[in-house]
């Protein structure tokens, strides 16, 4: 088994739910290094997220921002940590809901998602700023490939 370990920070991005999953491939080229593995991803970060879902129609990801919204909302009467401003408590109250990791096969070189699939970067702050992922993989590399640095 070979593991490999990256930190990539995202651009800043607003308030949404965002796909990354080709910059993850971009900025770790090194997935197509396995034959077979596991990439996890996880977010440094108490005010985003990240999560597994619909990579095709743009609506969907809209209404996730909406429902979330409903869910966390600003301003709640109840919230108690509001020096950061009121987008501030919503934002880690949705992170724990949606999660900091993710893990996902890597199948023939590539992470093995389904065919509408995607790596959303959820970003609860309306000004987040960049946005740090480790993210470490692990498995069977294909012998003829591997670098002397792995």
């Amino acid at each position: 088994m070979t593991w490999f370990q990256k930190e990539i920070t995202l651009s800043p991005r607003p308030r949404g739910f965002h796909l990354i999953t080709r910059d993850i491939v971009a900025a770790v080229p090194e997935i197509a290094l396995y034959s077979v593995g596991l990439a996890h991803l996880f977010i440094r970060h108490t005010s985003a997220a990240l999560a597994l879902n619909e990579n095709a129609d743009p609506t969907v990801r809209a209404d996730m921002e909406a429902y979330f919204d409903r869910l966390a909302p600003e301003n709640a009467a109840y919230y108690k940590h509001t020096i950061e401003g009121p987008d501030d408590m919503p934002a880690h109250l949705k992170a724990v809901l949606l999660g900091s990791s993710l893990t996902i096969p890597i199948s023939n070189g590539r992470l093995a998602l389904g065919t509408w699939q995607g790596v959303y970067l959820c970003e609860h702050r309306d000004d987040g700023g960049r946005r740090r992922v480790v993210v470490t993989l692990s498995g069977q590399v294909r012998t003829s490939e591997v670098p002397k640095d792995l």
